[in-house]
């Protein structure tokens, strides 16, 4: 007779590729011994792939960064292995990714009694998670449940049935034996379980003729059926990775611009969720304007509470009047002139690093704090930038994880860049971690390097007056060897101090782990981002005649 725990953990795992699930990352544990026994043996059958990560924070990050393309689970064992999960659950929560936590516990006499490695794992991610489910240890018959828990925790985890999907936890208890005690397991790949999503509705139509610009946020790609954005005809503000940046009607540096016309504004259709913008943000607060925001998802952002329509959808009939051709037109000098104003020849910055990046096309996720803004204000918009698909872990806009993310993703058959600072890359370099065993990947980060966080510079904390507690309190300098770091991953190297040496590097394509270290200049970091955002809002406002 196979023991029940070698049962249960062969059921769950038949159950997750039934569901739809291809990728599991595991965190080696002796309790969560019995699901690797099965995953191993799944895996040998062909039923889906393993990726093996000693630690947990990474693993839930690489599992994240799969779940940008595909559902993925992530399996670790009790005790703190699972708390360990939670910034990757709580990113995955605010950004809607579709993750399923199956962690492994003790029995429930074990419990409260002083066991080792023994906590309380139920509901341990709170409300971060869209379902939790607990089987408990049953020795009697460990297959009863385990199919309905499991798809209903994965139609959770898509959103299938809700159109709010997000992570899940399935906590499973094992008793001793862990070990399978009979011969080999696993065959044809399961029967797929179908779990028929929710249907479309009718779309809200808006009429023609208000001065209208789209607001494209985070994940606006996402917002339902948006692929005729560009023929609507109204200027697009698209966050890098909004998924719309490449619309026919996008505009470039639209943070500056939008400062520029905020005064002239009748409309906003507001698609995913913007984040990165303080004059966005004034724009969206203000209550004079018509504000309408389309979610194809159950929750919607709104954050100062003026949307007048919130809809899954929207239809513009007609064709563009005189008045919004003309609107349209302002904004498209105004975007060449911010392009005009860009490219002018200036030391190595940011921009022209995130510019240069994004240019080289390809699948690239943008590190908080200053990449993405930097990607921000200085990513061509429309057709040239078409050719860069970009991601961003903008959920909760954390720093933690970004490597690991760029992995997971990765390990979807991509090659990737990413794009980070250097606390970002010390906060994350575990990521670069591969096992023996490990498949490898082709990922290449972009690290700037400005010996800090440089981002606090461009905020109120860089002022002149608060310069004293600035450097310890915000800046937080580290002074590590970057190259060092790498080699001891067994990731290749490369510092650039040029555009023309940046540009030689990513001419040579993503072959494996490398880290390309770009050198900038700490000081002054506020003073020059104050000049060059200046010197876009005049090449602004002399296209526009103001």
């Amino acid at each position: 007779m196979t023991n029940p725990s070698t049962l249960r953990a062969r059921a769950v795992v038949t159950a997750l590729v039934a569901a739809g699930i291809r990728d599991v990352v595991l965190a080696p544990g002796s309790r969560s011994a019995p699901l690797a026994y099965a995953l191993h043996a799944a895996e040998d059958a062909g039923w889906l792939r393993v990726h093996v990560r000693v630690d947990e924070r990474s693993a839930g990050f690489v599992a994240l960064g799969i779940a940008r393309v595909r559902p993925a689970a992530v399996v670790t064992t009790s005790g703190t292995a699972v708390a360990n999960l939670h910034p990757a659950v709580l990113e995955a929560s605010h950004s809607g990714a579709p993750l399923m936590i199956v962690s492994a516990d003790r029995p429930h006499e074990l419990r409260g009694v002083g066991a080792n490695q023994t906590t309380d794992q139920v509901k341990v991610f709170a409300t971060a998670v869209r379902s939790f489910t607990e089987l408990p240890a049953d020795d009697a018959d460990p297959m009863r449940g385990v199919r309905s828990a499991v798809t209903r925790a994965v139609a959770a985890a898509t959103g299938a049935r809700t159109r709010a999907p997000g992570p899940v936890h399935l906590n499973v208890a094992f008793r001793d034996p862990l070990t399978p005690d009979d011969g080999p397991w696993a065959g044809e790949v399961p029967a797929p379980v179908q779990v028929v999503a929710t249907g479309p509705v009718e779309p809200v139509v808006l009429p023609r003729g208000p001065r209208t610009v789209v607001v494209a946020g985070d994940g606006a790609h996402r917002a339902g059926p948006v692929q005729e954005v560009g023929s609507w005809g109204w200027p697009v503000l698209a966050e890098p990775s909004s998924g719309l940046r490449g619309a026919a009607t996008a505009v470039a540096a639209g943070r500056v611009i939008a400062d520029e016309l905020a005064r002239e504004i009748e409309r906003v259709v507001v698609l995913g969720r913007p984040t990165l913008s303080r004059p966005i943000t004034r724009l969206l607060a203000r209550d004079d304007l018509d504000v309408v925001v389309v979610s194809g998802r159950a929750d919607w952002a709104d954050v100062a509470g003026t949307a007048r329509v919130v809809a899954d959808a929207i239809a513009v009939p007609g064709d563009l009047g005189a008045g919004e051709r003309d609107w349209l037109h302002r904004w498209q000098l105004a975007s060449a002139a911010a392009i005009t104003a860009l490219d002018r020849p200036r030391p190595l910055d940011g921009p022209t690093v995130a510019h240069a990046v994004l240019g080289a096309g390809g699948t690239v996720l943008l590190g908080s704090s200053m990449a993405v803004r930097d990607a921000d204000l200085a990513a061509p918009a429309g057709p040239a930038f078409a050719a860069a698909q970009v991601l961003a872990n903008r959920g909760l806009a954390g720093i933690d994880g970004t490597i690991s993310t760029a992995t997971g993703v990765a390990l979807t058959g991509t090659p990737v860049r990413a794009l980070i600072g250097d606390i970002t890359f010390l906060h994350d370099v575990g990521g670069l971690a591969r096992g023996r065993f490990e498949r490898e990947v082709d990922l290449q980060v972009i690290v700037l390097n400005d010996d800090g966080g440089s981002i606090f510079a461009t905020l109120e904390h860089g002022k002149e007056e608060h310069a004293e507690t600035f450097g310890r309190f915000f800046a937080t300098p580290q002074s590590v060897d970057l190259a060092a770091l790498a080699a001891g991953f067994g990731a290749r190297h490369q510092e650039v101090r040029t555009v023309s040496e940046l540009m030689d590097a990513l001419d040579q394509g993503i072959h494996g782990r490398s880290v390309i270290e770009v050198r900038l200049d700490p000081a002054g970091a506020h003073e020059r981002a104050e000049r060059l955002t200046g010197s876009v809002r005049q090449a602004v406002r002399s296209a526009l005649g103001s």
